[in-house]
């Protein structure tokens, strides 16, 4: 069945802050964008989110004709996707729920239009169990804020097409995004299984009275992760080792993956635990607004992203 790239009208059936962030990002790239969400308010919240990132999205660029006016909700699923060009669920991580979902979306919906889901875990293969037409069905699983961050990880199942993965790689380009095929169907596809890992190492540190959270954070945004932000880890070694690159770093360094640096399992949750965490976390707030939090974050963010896009344009970096 052909599939078509050119998308006008965005569904998306689930309205948190995922949800909201897809709407963001598709309404500042002109599209008409139709939601449903079961939750009380659903409609304010949104609304709300879309407003409190729009300013973010006119320091960006906004495209011709994007408007918060092009937004709307609905009272059914059905009615959600039934004039869509691109589905997007971002329902919560229950796979029962994922499955009925499906069910009902793929039915209802045109059957040349693609399905995504925004799962961060669940595989493909699992939820669109009962899924109309599932080699049209896949995850594009964004990160938060979705409206700014670029990247978006396409995951097929075992009945999901070449052709929509290769639709789905133009559709997210088109709005702007860095699309990155997960070649297997691995729980917590790529970039989550290395932040996952990354959690739980930090979490047996505050257990162990090793850091706490705040000397945890300035580890990472004061040294890795200015790095990270730009090159990457694999890039950020081969540097390391010099012109002599990644096989003279690995020949240095390769011993130590066998000491004992970290514990790769996650520590048991205790409330001892869980308070520490908590009430580090706490004190790095310091009483601060969330909101005020998540306008300083996409400063920086949008920040970063300009001034890396003009750093590689000065050296000719393209990648």
């Amino acid at each position: 069945m052909e599939m078509h790239s050119e998308i006008n009208t965005v569904a998306l059936v689930g309205g948190g802050v995922i949800g909201s962030g897809w709407a963001a990002r598709a309404l500042a790239f002109g599209l008409d964008v139709i939601a449903w969400d079961p939750g009380p308010g659903a409609e304010q919240i949104m609304r709300e989110r879309i407003a409190s990132a729009w300013p973010a999205l006119e320091r960006s660029g906004l495209a011709e004709g994007a408007s918060v006016e092009r937004f709307r909700m609905v009272a059914t699923v059905e009615e959600c996707v039934a004039q869509a060009d691109l589905i997007q669920e971002s329902a919560p991580e229950n796979l029962e729920l994922k499955i009925e979902l499906h069910a009902r979306i793929s039915a209802a919906a045109r059957p040349d239009v693609l399905i995504a889901s925004s799962t961060s875990g669940l595989l493909p293969t699992d939820f669109y169990r009962d899924a109309v037409n599932p080699e049209r069905c896949l995850v594009a699983h964004p990160f938060n804020p979705v409206y700014l961050l670029p990247l978006v990880e396409l995951v097929g199942g075992e009945r999901t097409s070449s052709e929509a993965l290769q639709t789905a790689q133009i559709i997210y380009s088109n709005l702007g995004m860095r699309p990155l095929h997960v070649r297997q169907e691995v729980p917590g596809f790529i970039a989550d299984r290395l932040m996952e890992s990354m959690w739980r190492e930090a979490l047996h540190m505050v257990n162990d009275g090793v850091a706490t959270p705040a000397e945890i954070d300035d580890a990472v945004r004061y040294g890795c992760g200015l790095r990270w932000a730009f090159m990457g880890s694999f890039m950020t070694f081969t540097l390391a080792g010099g012109k002599a690159g990644m096989r003279h770093f690995m020949q240095q360094f390769g011993p130590a993956l066998k000491l004992p640096w970290t514990y790769l399992q996650a520590p048991e949750l205790s409330e001892t635990l869980l308070d520490r965490v908590v009430t580090g976390s706490e004190e790095q707030l310091a009483g601060r607004d969330i909101a005020a939090l998540e306008r300083y974050r996409d400063d920086c963010l949008q920040s970063i992203q300009d001034t890396i896009t003009e750093v590689k344009a000065r050296h000719g970096i393209q990648d």
